[in-house]
């Protein structure tokens, strides 16, 4: 079943004593060809998991640089059905990475749960986020079709999410829960909260399941902090930002899988 590369990746990461490395790009920018390259260096460079995002129309959860990047996507003639078939291409052509869908709920609904569900598990999807798809709201159609078809789930959680809602969002994700370590939006920050350690320490007091923190992470030095506190540690708009100006990411991708150390 898909789902259980997730859990390898983790497993491998954990054996290591490291923390996992999932790394975001937008599929479709600057072109769906471009994309497959990207995911090949990632690979190359030792990402666990790697987050393909499918450009929407109304990105509200990401951050400028990840916003206009969705828009260069679309302008592109990306679409979902492309995306997965983009991930088949990269399966026939061996690249075994797991890879997590990063989308909104439209394109999926748009498609059909079980058209989408049974066209990505067969592409060979691992697991699928959908940032404005709380948990609640995914038990009736969504959440039914991804586990018939083997496909991991992810849910979000953040500093504003109310304690008593973790244990549904830890049982509900089947991958991992990503924590946003800030409220807002995607982007590249300076510094890390002073508060995220507290944070994650009372998350992991409900969630029994894997923790991924992303939402701002950029810089090795930022990971090195992370690493005792997370299972894993997303970075995505410091690799968008480099693709949008045609820059080499995997100098960036090999710093942050040194600085994911020992634990």
């Amino acid at each position: 079943m898909p789902a259980s590369n997730l859990t390898s990746a983790f497993e491998r990461a954990a054996k290591a004593k490291r923390a996992a490395f999932i790394p975001y790009i937008t599929a479709g920018d600057p072109n769906l060809a471009a994309t497959k390259k990207y995911v090949k260096t990632l690979a190359d460079c030792g990402a666990d998991v790697i987050e393909l995002g499918v450009p929407f129309s109304d990105p509200v959860a990401d951050g400028p640089v990840n916003q206009a990047a969705a828009t260069r996507a679309i302008r592109a003639g990306t679409t979902l059905a492309g995306v997965l078939e983009l991930i088949a291409e990269l399966r026939r052509e061996g690249v075994d990475v797991p890879i997590v869908l990063f989308t909104y709920l439209n394109p999926i609904y748009k498609m059909g749960y079980e058209t989408f569900a049974k066209r990505a598990a067969k592409a060979g999807a691992d697991g699928v986020l959908v940032v404005d798809l709380p948990p609640e709201e995914a038990e009736r159609d969504y959440l039914p079709r991804l586990r018939e078809h083997g496909l991991g789930t992810v849910f979000l959680s953040s500093p504003t999410t109310d304690p008593k809602r973790l244990p549904l969002i830890d049982r509900q994700s089947t991958g991992f829960v990503y924590y946003a370590s800030r409220t807002g939006v995607t982007g590249v920050q300076k510094s890390l909260s002073t508060s995220l350690g507290a944070e994650l320490e009372k998350i992991r007091r409900h969630v029994k399941g894997k923790l991924a923190v992303g939402f701002g992470i950029s810089t090795p030095e930022q990971v090195r902090e992370l690493v005792p506190l997370v299972d894993a540690v997303v970075v995505g708009s410091a690799f968008v930002r480099l693709i949008e100006k045609n820059k080499d990411i995997a100098p960036l991708a090999k710093e942050l899988v040194a600085a994911l150390g020992k634990k």
